[in-house]
Parts: structure tokens; C-alpha cells; sequence
């Protein structure tokens, strides 16, 4: 007898018999005959789960069932993936899969980097993203990183921390993108990812303004050196200065070609950096016709949560919101620990009210069809806003966890915040909070315009910085698109700094973050 998988795996590690049951109506022994052709990599994967070409059908169905199902938890969208972008994603995977680790290639890469020596011209070119702040940042950055990777033609490598393995499915087929880390007692540069900041002598910043660089007369760079660094750091977080900035830069992009490995610290979303970099800006036209839905597709492609993390996700989901008509999804992020809970609850139901999005009276039954879910760390607000409108929401108001406070690099913290993160994109309309990289996830995976409410900045000592009271409660962002926190406004061939959101057409500003922007799309098009 032949089967599909190993005889030695116990599909009960990965799927649950009662939801399978539950989810086709069928007994206890339909269930694991279900489940077992689940396992099949033949079976049960339509054009519909592959996303119109954005994903492979190169995965078991069973191994990461998020992968195929969770678009039938939103409706078709109209926004498909271009025929360029989807030949562009083929090409990394066979490069991840030929250079990634496990290979002969990826061997002889990490010895010449550890030992020093110079460029081998294998095809093999490496970017390591270096994990840094919370789940909602690092999504944005891993998402930035994969877009340059792809667009320099570089393997995509993630150190993504203890818990990376327990959130994430490999999106990669017939490799891993999560980086093996070396031993305690190496000496590689890549035992030394966490110590590189932006004064780092190894930093493109720092090689900037020293003699490692050499400019001419006519603006080129060159190494001063006869060859290349074997690697480079790039420090592109929200508080770097304006020689790391020069990363959008052109001539600077031509210069990082040359370097065999290259390791980003982000926790920013900089993909409309990339688009206003000249070397990019072509390919990303063609890639993506759209320029609003980048995050809408690549985060589809990329991020398939666990199916430990699934799980929780759908069964949340058929137990509170899947009979309701209409979803509506609040999340409120508070960054000032001084701000106080009512104004932030006036805030949140001026919105509400204001937009019409939930029932201000009573329908004739008695109930709307409406169902509610809020996030936030604290359960304060949720059991306010239950207690306002949970009487006239038939699907009622629902919070599935209140931590308390944030914590970094906590897995079961990580994953219930993942777990949200999927549930607000299920829903038919979102309220987010402004500078929130959580909020900016779910609505990039929906494929929503959120209405945002401001916040002062993150680092602001006054809640009240920068807010008007005159201001609406909350404002429709102009695209699905994350916000870019701290774009550089250098323009490298003028030498001077300009007015980004005049650039071009599908650049404009944040309506929650008045130095950031973000991608629209040029014919305005409505989701």
C-alpha cells in the first residue's frame, strides 16, 4: 500500500477530528477519512485556495491549513495578484530553495562569511532580517524585507526569535526562511545579530562617513577597498539619522549589490521607500499595478498561521461572529499610560456613532445582526462598549483576551495577539487606533480602509500632543496600505529634502501619523 505521507505521522498532532466533523457535518468516522485525505498534497486544493496564482500548491493541504482556507473567510476580493508579481514569487522560491539553509551553496556562503573572504559569484546572495519589537512590527518589517529581497534578487533569511516556528508556517516550499543560528562558542557575524545598532561600524551610515566609501566628483560611490565588505547592517528603525537614510538612494543601492550579505534592523514599514528608491520603482510598477494592495498580497503569501494557532482563530470565530451579518471590528491601542480610559471610550463611540456603524436604536426584532469584536489589552473598554450595545447587537460584543500589557518575545502572548490579529481581518469593517502596527496588519490582511482614531505619537510625554480637539473622533485612511512611521524626504539627485506625498501620484500621508506615508492607489479605487 502507497501513501501520500509517512506512516510514521499522527495527523491528530495537526488536525482536530471535532472541528473537521463540525465544520462538514460528519461523524466520528467521515471525520478522520476527511482528514486523512487532507494529508494527500493532491487533494482539495482549488484555484480559489491558491489565491488566483499568489500561492504554490506545492504544501499539503493538512500541514498549515490556514494556508488554503483562510480566504473563504472573507468575500472575493476584486484585487488579484498581476501575472508579473506571481512569476516574480516562482523565481524566489527556487532561489530560496537552491541558496537557502541545507544547501551545499548556503554551506559555502556562511564559511566564506565567517571567514572573510571575498564575493563568489554563485547566484547566492543573502538578507537577514533581524527580529525587533512586537509581532505587529515585525510582520511590517518581514514583509519590507521580503519585498527587497525579492526585488535584489537575495535569499531571505529571518531571525525570528524562539517563537517564530510556533506563529508562522514556512512560506517557502522545499526550504526553511527561518535562519540557523550558529553555535554559542562561533565567532560569526551571525552569532552577533542583536548587537549591531546604528553607530555599528559595520552599519551603512557609519561606512558612509568614513573612508570605506569613496565619492567622486560626479556624485558615483564606490568601495575604497579592492573588494566589497563580506556583510553590512543596515539600520533603517525609526530613529535612524541621515546616513543610513541614504539607503534609498540609488547610487547607495548599487553599492549594496555588491555585498554578499546584508542583515536589516527594522520595525518599520518601508515599502513606500522602496517605491520613491529609482532603482525599484519600475519593477514595483509592474509588480504591482495596484499600488495599495502590497501588503494585501505579499502578507497573504507570507504569513499562514500554525495550525495550534488556526485553531484558536476559527474556532473563535464559529463560536461568536460567523452567524452574524454584518462584523465590526474595534481595536484600541493606548500608547500613553497617563491618557485617560473615558476619553479613549468617548473617542471609540463618537466613531462608532458618527459613521453609522452600529444601531443607534433597536430594530424591529428586537436586535440588529450585528456582531462586535473589540481588542485591547485592557478589558475596561470591551465590557463599556458590551454594556452600550450589546442589548441591540444580536451577534453581540465579544473580546477574546485582555493581556493586561504587551511582552515581547512571549509566545503564548504572540500567538493570542496573531490569533486577533486574523480575527479583525474577518471582519466586514474596522475602527483601529493611529500609529498601531497591530491594526495596520489586520487591515492590510481584510483588505479594509479602517476609520483610525488619533493618537498622539508614541514617544510624545502628552497624550494630548499634536491632537485637535476640533478633529473628528476618527478618519477613513485613503488606502488598505500600512503607514510608513519615518520615511527618509532626501532626495538624493536634487541633494535636498522635498515634500514626499508630491513625489508621485500613489504617495500621500497618513491620516494618523503626519510625517508618514503611504501608497494609494492612482485611479482611487474603492475597497
Amino acid at each position: 500500500m502507497t501513501l501520500p505521507f509517512g506512516v510514521n505521522i499522527d495527523i491528530r498532532d495537526t488536525v482536530w477530528n471535532r472541528d473537521v466533523m463540525k465544520e462538514y457535518g460528519l461523524g466520528p468516522n467521515g471525520g478522520i477519512l476527511t482528514t486523512l485525505k487532507d494529508w494527500d498534497p493532491r487533494s482539495n486544493i482549488t484555484a480559489d485556495h491558491l489565491l488566483d496564482g499568489l500561492l504554490t500548491a506545492d504544501f499539503t493541504y493538512a500541514s498549515c491549513r490556514s494556508r488554503y482556507q483562510f480566504a473563504g473567510y472573507r468575500k472575493e476580493s476584486s484585487h488579484k495578484p498581476s501575472p508579473y508579481l506571481i512569476a516574480k514569487l516562482r523565481k524566489q522560491e527556487a532561489l530560496q530553495k537552491r541558496c537557502g539553509p541545507g544547501t551545499a551553496a548556503y554551506k559555502e556562503a556562511v564559511r566564506r562569511l565567517d571567514s572573510g573572504e571575498g564575493v563568489v559569484d554563485d547566484g547566492c546572495r543573502y538578507l537577514v532580517y533581524i527580529s525587533y519589537r512586537g509581532l505587529g512590527n515585525r510582520i511590517l518589517a518581514i514583509t519590507s524585507s521580503f519585498l527587497y529581497a525579492v526585488l535584489t534578487e537575495r535569499v531571505l533569511l529571518v531571525d525570528g526569535g524562539k517563537d517564530a516556528a510556533d506563529l508562522f508556517c514556512e512560506p517557502f516550499p522545499g526550504t526553511t526562511w527561518l535562519l540557523p543560528r550558529p553555535g554559542w562558542f562561533s565567532s560569526s557575524p551571525l552569532r552577533r545579530l542583536k548587537g549591531y545598532l546604528g553607530g555599528s561600524k559595520e552599519s551603512l551610515g557609519n561606512m558612509l562617513q568614513s573612508d570605506a566609501v569613496t565619492v567622486s566628483a560626479g556624485g558615483n560611490v564606490s568601495w575604497s577597498a579592492p573588494r566589497p565588505p563580506p556583510y553590512l547592517y543596515l539600520h533603517l528603525s525609526g530613529g535612524y539619522g541621515f546616513h543610513d537614510k541614504l539607503f534609498f538612494c540609488g547610487a547607495h543601492q548599487r553599492l549594496l549589490g555588491e555585498v554578499p550579505w546584508l542583515f536589516m534592523w527594522t520595525d518599520n514599514y518601508v515599502v513606500p521607500g522602496l517605491f520613491l528608491t529609482p532603482p525599484f520603482t519600475g519593477e514595483l510598477e509592474a509588480m504591482f499595478p495596484e499600488k495599495d494592495a502590497v501588503f494585501y498580497h505579499l502578507g497573504r503569501y507570507l504569513f499562514h498561521p500554525t495550525n495550534a494557532v488556526w485553531h484558536a482563530v476559527t474556532r473563535y470565530y464559529r463560536s461568536n461572529l460567523s452567524s452574524a451579518a454584518q462584523r465590526v471590528g474595534v481595536q484600541i491601542r493606548v500608547f500613553q499610560k497617563k491618557q485617560p480610559p473615558q476619553v479613549v471610550l468617548e473617542q471609540v463611540l463618537s466613531c462608532v456613532r458618527g459613521e453609522k456603524l452600529l444601531p443607534e436604536t433597536t430594530a424591529a426584532n428586537g436586535t440588529s445582526s450585528h456582531a462586535v469584536l473589540v481588542t485591547s489589552l485592557s478589558s475596561w473598554y470591551y465590557e463599556r462598549i458590551r454594556d452600550e450595545f450589546g442589548g441591540r447587537v444580536a451577534g453581540g460584543v465579544h473580546q477574546p483576551s485582555h493581556e493586561g500589557r504587551q511582552r515581547w518575545r512571549d509566545a503564548a502572548h504572540d500567538m493570542r495577539a496573531l490569533s486577533e490579529m486574523y480575527l479583525l481581518s474577518m471582519c466586514d469593517v474596522l475602527v483601529t487606533s493611529g500609529y498601531s502596527t497591530f491594526g495596520y496588519v489586520a487591515q492590510g490582511l481584510a483588505g479594509l480602509r479602517p476609520w483610525v482614531m488619533a493618537r498622539a505619537p508614541m514617544w510624545a510625554d502628552d497624550w494630548r500632543e499634536g491632537l485637535d480637539p476640533r478633529e473628528p473622533p476618527c478618519r477613513r485612511a485613503a488606502s488598505v496600505e500600512p503607514c510608513f512611521h519615518s520615511p527618509s524626504a532626501y532626495d538624493c539627485a536634487a541633494g535636498r529634502d522635498v515634500d514626499l506625498d508630491k513625489v508621485t501620484p500613489y504617495v500621500r500621508r497618513c491620516v494618523d501619523v503626519k510625517c508618514g506615508i503611504k501608497l494609494v492607489n492612482e485611479s482611487s479605487s474603492q475597497w
